[in-house]
């Protein structure tokens, strides 16, 4: 299929679109939209906005497949993504829409268009998504200080605190700090502003080699030039980079090194850095000393899990922009029973208000004992209850589990209580590690051998269903 013909059946697909969705939504998200190929059944859309692209995946990706299928067949599907190309050229087939219509408008009212355009562009390069600021960010004694530092770099970029790093565990809010810094630097300056998180930095990075044959019938990847040299301009001309996760680069010595040389260079050139971590610096054990010491050089602040006024704000703060009405008496009982993290307050939420929906009733307490109840049982294991059904299956004690034997009937129980305090109870691999006395990344292996061996071994199967009606008893 050439490119015009990719072009027309996307024209059909959008026909499709405009019966089955909004006005406002085909015209502000869809229309813009580029059909770029059509491979492995696969029609490839490209986005002038990252903002369309978190939207669309969101909430209307059933209905662009159902109209792709109609149009190609039932094993057709799609992709989209944000393009800077497309981007450009779209922001220029705007500017020249703009500059024809004059007639009811003034000069005034075109350079406010103008400027919304610009700047919705701008995030969108940026790669934020518009719901995290700092206006609808709830402060409690958990993040305070991390919010003010957050805050007083936005609105000094450069000027103190930099690096500024952020570290804490999954879901308290880290994300949404970044996020509002970027916003708010764009909405008050012209400095250009990237978040980007560091597994997809690693990827970017490891786009820029390519894969050789050698003569003894091994590979070796060769670095892509141009594309190297294209890489660092992308994220050094930048005024603020803001890199999320950044323990991901840990053992990752070549991307550390890279790494490095961009960081240097914003930082020698006075631009303003902004990282976060699920650990602060000392606490990632393979990274770089080098960067270890620059991170810590500016600021290090952490967020911790919020206290019980604090998530019952959240909740409130959520349903209210969500536009949902609901009884205090539920942001109290989630807020009593959801106590780890922000994204856990705002799933229960969801949950309650869904089954509020399907069941036609209100957001009420008993709509929420009765959509979170089994949550809330679930929620009483913990790494210790299930270490002790562990050990009591296999006769040993949790001393053991927590210590560094290596017998083969220890060693297979600790995989085995990793493994189920990672599958039952949705903790972090670091949590995990601080309660059986081990590294992130024995964890990962635990549970990485023995979901390998779960698919092979019935035996294992077995005991492990067994262990866990133990624990669920």
């Amino acid at each position: 299929m050439d490119i015009q013909e990719i072009k027309e059946v996307w024209e059909k697909v959008k026909n499709e679109l405009e019966k089955n969705v909004p006005e406002h939504v085909f015209n502000t998200w869809i229309t813009p939209l580029e059909a770029a190929d059509y491979q492995n059944n696969t029609l490839v859309l490209l986005s002038p906005q990252q903002l369309s692209v978190d939207i669309l995946k969101k909430d209307w990706t059933k209905i662009i497949k159902e109209s792709v299928k109609n149009i190609l067949g039932q094993n057709a599907s799609y992709s989209l993504k944000y393009d800077a190309d497309v981007a450009e050229k779209y922001i220029k087939s705007r500017k020249k829409v703009l500059a024809k219509i004059v007639s009811g408008q003034s000069e005034e009212d075109l350079k406010k268009e103008d400027a919304k355009l610009s700047l919705a562009q701008m995030q969108s390069q940026a790669n934020l998504n518009l719901n995290l600021k700092f206006d609808n960010f709830v402060v409690g004694d958990n993040s305070r200080f991390a919010y003010n530092a957050a805050f007083s770099v936005a609105n000094a970029p450069s000027k103190k605190f930099n690096p500024l790093f952020i570290y804490g565990s999954s879901g308290l809010g880290k994300t949404h700090l970044l996020q509002a810094i970027g916003h708010h630097i764009i909405f008050n300056t012209k400095l250009k502003v990237k978040y980007i998180r560091m597994e997809d930095y690693f990827n970017e990075w490891i786009r820029c080699f390519q894969s050789n044959d050698l003569p003894n019938g091994k590979r070796k990847n060769i670095c892509n030039n141009n594309q190297i040299r294209k890489f660092h301009q992308k994220f050094q001309n930048i005024d603020i980079l803001l890199m999320d996760d950044i323990q991901f680069i840990e053992s990752k010595m070549k991307t550390m090194e890279d790494f490095f040389s961009t960081f240097e260079a914003l930082y020698t050139n006075n631009k303003q850095i902004v990282i976060a971590s699920d650990r602060k610096p000392k606490d990632i054990p393979t990274l770089d000393n080098r960067l270890r010491t620059r991170f810590e050089m500016g600021l290090v602040v952490d967020i911790v899990p919020p206290d019980y006024e604090t998530r019952f704000e959240i909740v409130k703060a959520y349903a209210k922009d969500l536009e949902t009405d609901a009884d205090e008496e539920v942001f109290e009982y989630i807020a009593q029973n959801f106590t780890d993290n922000v994204r856990e307050l705002k799933g229960a939420f969801n949950k309650v208000s869904a089954y509020a929906e399907f069941m036609n009733t209100g957001i009420n307490i008993e709509t929420a004992q009765k959509a979170l109840k089994l949550e809330i049982k679930k929620k009483d294991f913990t790494p210790m209850s299930v270490a002790q059904k562990v050990a009591q299956y296999y006769e040993i004690t949790v001393k053991d589990l927590k210590g560094s034997a290596r017998q083969q009937k220890i060693a297979k129980a600790r995989h085995i209580a990793i493994y189920l305090s990672r599958d039952l109870l949705q903790a972090s691999y670091e949590s995990i590690g601080d309660f059986f006395n081990k590294k992130h990344t024995t964890v990962m292996y635990s549970c990485d051998t023995i979901k390998e061996k779960l698919n092979t071994d019935p035996n294992l199967r077995s005991e492990i269903e067994n262990i866990k009606n133990l624990i669920k008893e």
